[in-house]
């Protein structure tokens, strides 16, 4: 087939969806019906409906029949998604230019489309949003945590800016709260070999293997909790600034160093809490992205203005963890 039908949907986005491509085996015999038949995890009858909707089309956008048998020949199709609960926080524009849009993300919205988490993302809200079809992102952040996100406007960008984090070239720096141990001597640089293995919701940390992984853990500020508030005695803040971009990276670290962050549900032990209680949030933040621009040349730096309810509001924190 040629290259342009590899890289470019007929179909247009949906709710900031990219159409799905699928690709006939060169060996197929059958008609494109036994190949989606054997390929997709519905109902025959569910499959049938979509094709006599034409809700499959070819590279041209031609609707498909089912009856087609080309083997090599490439389709597209949007898949049908189950309803998705509301994340019911704002995504906040920090800046935008002809390359670039870095957002501020709440707590609880995944960066992109994954597993359950399709249209209730923070990629395709701005692009059906603010109407930037082909925007995609330079990196990631755990649905869990808020903060920057960066993400490139233009496709010919993309490359330029996701290089520089493969090569480590942009400074990141978090906060997080936690208990204060007034015996742990801070900064200090954490170093470890962390392995996140499929299957499993949480890393671990795999003793005397070669390190994979490095955070600087630095202490930012101690506060009293509110008595009876089911909190330590004593909260602190912390700069964390990962060298590394291992996944929970920050928060096993934190948990090898007796701090497991507040409100997460899988550091020190896992826990199976309702994905729609939006109550506690994982009190992780990335506040600030900073880099040298690839293509301008110039200093970039950006700052979140979010804050962590646990550090600024430990009262209303309390609130939350008696209801």
């Amino acid at each position: 087939m040629p290259r342009r039908s590899r890289s470019f949907s007929p179909l247009p986005q949906r709710d900031g969806i990219d159409a799905v491509r699928l690709r006939v085996p060169d060996s197929h015999e059958g008609t494109l019906r036994a190949h989606l038949r054997a390929r997709l995890p519905v109902p025959s009858g569910v499959l049938d409906a979509m094709l006599a909707a034409g809700e499959f089309v070819d590279a041209g956008g031609r609707p498909a029949h089912g009856g087609e048998r080309l083997p090599g020949a490439t389709y597209w199709f949007h898949r049908t998604r189950a309803p998705e609960p509301e994340v019911p926080f704002a995504l906040r524009v920090v800046h935008r230019d002809e390359r670039l849009l870095v957002c501020d993300k709440p707590h609880f919205l995944a960066t992109t489309p994954r597993g359950s988490h399709i249209t209730e993302t923070a990629l395709a809200r701005l692009r059906r949003d603010l109407g930037i079809p082909a925007l995609s992102p330079a990196h990631r952040l755990d649905r869990l945590t808020a903060g920057l996100v960066l993400f490139v406007v233009r496709p010919e960008d993309r490359g330029a800016y996701q290089s520089l984090f493969a090569r480590k070239e942009v400074r990141k720096e978090y906060e997080a709260v936690a208990a204060y141990a007034p015996s742990l001597p801070l900064p200090r640089t954490v170093r470890s070999h962390l392995v996140k293995e499929r299957g499993d919701l949480a890393a671990r940390e795999v003793a005397g293997a070669a390190p994979n992984s490095e955070t600087r853990v630095a202490l930012l500020g101690v506060r009293t909790a509110p008595a009876h508030a089911g909190l330590p005695p004593l909260l602190a803040r912390y700069r964390l600034l990962p060298r590394t971009g291992r996944t929970h990276q920050l928060r096993a670290h934190m948990n090898g160093l007796g701090l497991p962050l507040l409100g997460d549900p899988l550091y020190p032990r896992v826990t199976d809490p309702d994905p729609t209680d939006y109550r506690r949030p994982l009190q992780l933040l990335a506040r600030t992205l900073a880099f040298t621009d690839p293509l301008s040349g110039e200093p970039r730096r950006f700052t979140s203005g979010r804050a962590l309810t646990a550090w600024h509001d430990p009262a209303r924190w309390a609130r939350t963890a008696r209801d």
